[in-house]
């Protein structure tokens, strides 16, 4: 074996799922934000965490609201969604920026992309700094899917998005 860099091992180890957080911003609008460190952490009591950098816009919604949903977007919408990867929404609405149609999920102001397989509904439990990141843990209150929505994953070490099913 040769030594590598981590940023290396990230693209020996690909695909790795792929999520859009939908966070609640001042004004009530929904901000989307590309994630592809998130993880199942516990089913008694249903747990997720994920990692966002602290200068994350979508980071402090939640800090400040305790709410989030996170999404595992569609095919459809892998354009989009990596471009909600690369855009700040503190000035910008990534939903109309990328095209993005969003829809309404029950008990929540947070709404999701219409193309959507899995919405994982979550309160902020805690968090943490890991180096330049935080990690977010948060109790799953509600999870809905959609099994006609193909779900999409990061490639090349966070390069490309594209459903598990393409070789890149």
């Amino acid at each position: 074996m040769n030594k590598i860099n981590l940023s290396q091992a990230a693209r020996f180890t690909s695909p790795n799922p792929v999520t859009v957080v939908c966070t609640q911003k001042p004004d009530g609008s929904t901000n989307l934000a590309t994630v592809s460190w998130w993880t199942y952490l516990s089913f008694h009591p249903n747990m997720i965490a994920y990692a966002m950098a602290k200068t994350s816009y979508s980071g402090e919604m939640v800090r400040n609201n305790k709410k989030v949903i996170l999404t595992i977007p569609g095919a459809e919408i892998a354009e989009a969604v990596m471009g909600c990867g690369s855009t700040t929404g503190r000035n910008t609405d990534k939903a109309e920026k990328f095209g993005i149609e969003l829809t309404e999920v029950e008990n929540s102001a947070i709404k999701i992309p219409v193309h959507s397989c899995v919405a994982i509904q979550c309160s902020l439990k805690e968090y943490h700094e890991v180096g330049d990141h935080y990690l977010y843990i948060c109790d799953v209150e509600q999870v809905y899917g959609n099994a006609d929505e193909e779900a999409l994953f990061a490639w090349n070490g966070y390069g490309e998005i594209a459903p598990a099913k393409q070789s890149v």
